[in-house]
């Protein structure tokens, strides 16, 4: 046992579960009975039958986490943990029960919607994944950045003292990074078509040839969707002859 005051770690994730009585409830000899020290529970949880499972769990009405009181720190194991007599409550704002707003019977399951058990509606349509919308990859555009921006000789993506790097990132699956000096000489064309959000851009030229530092102007066109100009900023660093 972890306890913990921490909500983000759920109490130390030492999980609570609460059984009622089905037995009482259904009448049936095979549900969870009252409280017998977990004897029923084990018993099916020791059968490998994944119907015993299911019979065990289906009785199980709340399970949740507990957070210690940060004010009463836990005793050792050898001293038996809790320092005092403990209290769990439990509550809920509204029982696990059938419920309707139409007849006062909720056994009459007649036109009834989940026999009356509990029924719950939400919708993901404002956190949902939105495709083929021009407007929103337009706005998309504006996130496309190189880093780091400026570049002063070294970035934390390079793997060596000979390696030079930087990326342009945000980008979608499909476009030309075009890359020029400001003279409007073209540098270096990258054709994307991956579902990879980035481009590393080694600082060569198309001819493999290291660049010379200075603003560059680095173009993105994305077909059916629009453009994006960004500039970058880099000071290169001296060869390292002593790695040759």
């Amino acid at each position: 046992w972890n306890p913990s005051p921490n909500a983000k770690y759920s109490g130390g994730q030492h999980w609570i579960y609460v059984f009622k009585n089905g037995q009482a409830a259904s009448g049936t000899e095979n549900r969870m009975r009252a409280y017998d020290k977990g004897a029923f529970l084990m018993e099916q949880l020791l059968d490998p039958n994944i119907s015993s499972e299911r019979r065990a769990f289906r009785d199980c009405a709340w399970v949740g986490s507990a957070l210690s009181n940060a004010d009463f720190p836990m005793l050792s194991v050898e001293e038996g943990l809790i320092p005092n007599e403990t209290r769990v409550s439990l509550r809920v704002a509204r029982p696990y029960d059938k419920y309707s707003s139409i007849v006062v019977d909720t056994d009459n399951v007649d036109n009834a919607k989940n026999n009356w058990d509990p029924l719950y509606t939400f919708s993901t349509e404002d956190v949902a994944t939105r495709v083929n919308e021009v407007t929103v990859l337009e706005e998309m555009l504006e996130e496309i950045s190189v880093v780091p921006n400026p570049y002063y000789a070294y970035s934390q993506y390079e793997t060596n003292k000979l390696d030079n790097r930087v990326k342009i990132v945000n980008l979608p699956e499909v476009c030309t990074v075009r890359i020029y000096s400001m003279g409007g000489t073209l540098i270096r064309t990258y054709e994307k078509a991956s579902p990879l959000t980035f481009v590393d851009w080694d600082l060569k030229n198309e001819a493999n040839v290291p660049i010379a530092g200075g603003v560059y102007i680095i173009h993105i066109d994305v077909p059916g969707v629009g453009q994006a100009i960004r500039k970058w900023f880099g000071v290169m660093r001296p060869v390292d002859l002593d790695n040759f």
